[in-house]
């Protein structure tokens, strides 16, 4: 009997193909696309780096800037409400 103590077991290949399996439909309405792909314009130019910059240009967006604040701004009171619950000298904030 031959034992393998490093070598990690494969598994076995499985193929099956059902019986009423026709293929892959082509004009599936109800397959989801990528959102990315589905927009995309396809350029041959050599040049990558402007290519990839405008790309991330165009996709970024600036709509949660006033969220992120809105969270500082809760984390703050909080930590200051932990800091007052613990007892700690607010008194350095103040003049």
């Amino acid at each position: 009997m031959r034992t393998n103590l490093f070598k990690q077991r494969q598994n076995r290949r499985y193929n099956y193909t059902p019986r009423y399996y026709k293929g892959k439909e082509l004009d599936n309405p109800y397959e989801l696309g990528s959102r990315f792909s589905q927009f995309r314009e396809t350029t041959n130019s050599g040049d990558i780096a402007s290519a990839w910059r405008q790309d991330r240009n165009n996709s970024r967006t600036r709509r949660n800037r006033g969220a992120s604040k809105r969270l500082f701004i809760i984390l703050l009171i909080l930590v200051l409400i932990v800091l007052y619950i613990l007892d700690f000298d607010l008194s350095i904030f103040r003049n």
